[in-house]
């Protein structure tokens, strides 16, 4: 078992811990340390490292294991590209996800969806499990054909409510209302959970590894793998769904209050609203489910349960 989910498993028990650590890990500064810097960490956990069955109580080690956990891939041992590194995803997001939700026209929405959906997919796709083998070439052609059509599918879905009221010119206050606050956050949520599922459909159909406790590969489960992929696009409909919706209910209160009496101001408190709940959620999400997930010995296939006595099973979930 990788050093990162040894970590996990020791230190991310609960929501709250698991929370915590995120909240260290997604630290923006740590997209600094070179490829050298990041080398090294990993070296020297990799020398010192021991059964980790308690919570570290040195912070140096902790500090060395947070910047492993958001540069190097547990499954491939590699140094994770910087623009998705786990670090990295809410300063690129951001600002698109502002962009996205102040469009007025079909045909920029869907240009701005597009390219949100485009890094979330690609970011899904470098985080997921490392597993799923089969011809190297057939392989990524698939995820390639996937991807691009889960982000044009996605991209659609999200513009068709202004498309649609455009198109027909329906411009009363009720119409305004369900396409311009109440539908965005639900499409959003349900189409990063689409493409979610759709980028890493290879886990389920060829499955990923299960380890037992003392984090030695037992076999491939397609089933571990189904419950990977669900349990992350569960998660980012939650992240997306969350930052679309929850804005929208907090800047009505504010101008139902009457906090900001310049009308111009109110974009600048938008941006920052936004802002704040996805900071506030990003973490959330990534905390949801345990990265080192645990499945039941009755859960898994009987060919794989034939092997061992184990009764509980682990794996990376991936992001």
């Amino acid at each position: 078992m990788d050093a990162n989910l040894r970590f996990w498993r020791a230190e991310g028990q609960s929501f709250f811990q698991r929370f915590l650590l995120w909240a260290d890990a997604l630290d923006p500064l740590l997209l600094l340390k070179s490829s050298n810097e990041i080398k090294r960490t990993r070296l020297s956990i990799l020398i010192n490292e021991k059964t980790l069955s308690e919570p570290i109580q040195n912070n140096q080690t902790k500090k060395a294991f947070l910047l492993s956990l958001s540069s190097v891939h547990p499954d491939t041992d590699k140094i994770i590209p910087v623009l998705f590194r786990p670090p990295a995803f809410m300063p690129i997001t951001l600002p698109l996800v502002i962009v996205s939700s102040v469009q007025r026209h079909a045909r920029h929405s869907f240009f701005w969806q597009f390219v949100f959906h485009t890094y979330t997919t690609a970011f899904t796709l470098v985080n997921g499990n490392g597993t799923p083998k089969a011809e190297e070439y057939s392989l990524q052609q698939k995820q390639l054909l996937l991807g691009l059509g889960a982000i044009s599918y996605s991209a659609c879905v999200g513009a068709f409510p202004l498309a649609f009221m455009n198109r027909y010119a329906l411009k009363n206050s009720l119409m305004q209302l369900v396409v311009r606050k109440l539908l965005p956050a639900p499409l959003l949520g349900l189409t990063s959970a689409f493409s979610v599922a759709m980028v890493r459909s290879p886990e389920f159909d060829n499955g990923i590894e299960v380890m037992d406790r003392n984090g030695k590969v037992i076999g491939v489960s397609k089933k571990a793998g189904e419950k990977a992929v669900m349990e992350t696009a569960l998660s980012r409909a939650v992240l997306f769904g969350t930052t679309f919706f929850l804005p929208e209910v907090l800047m009505y209160c504010v101008q139902r209050a009457r906090f900001v009496k310049n009308p111009r101001a109110l974009g600048p408190v938008r941006m920052f609203v936004i802002m704040s709940v996805l900071a506030g959620m990003l973490p959330v999400s990534f905390s949801m489910f345990p990265q080192c997930g645990e499945i039941k010995r009755a859960d898994l296939e009987p060919e794989i349960l034939s092997s061992t006595e184990e009764t509980e099973f682990f794996y990376n979930r991936g992001i």
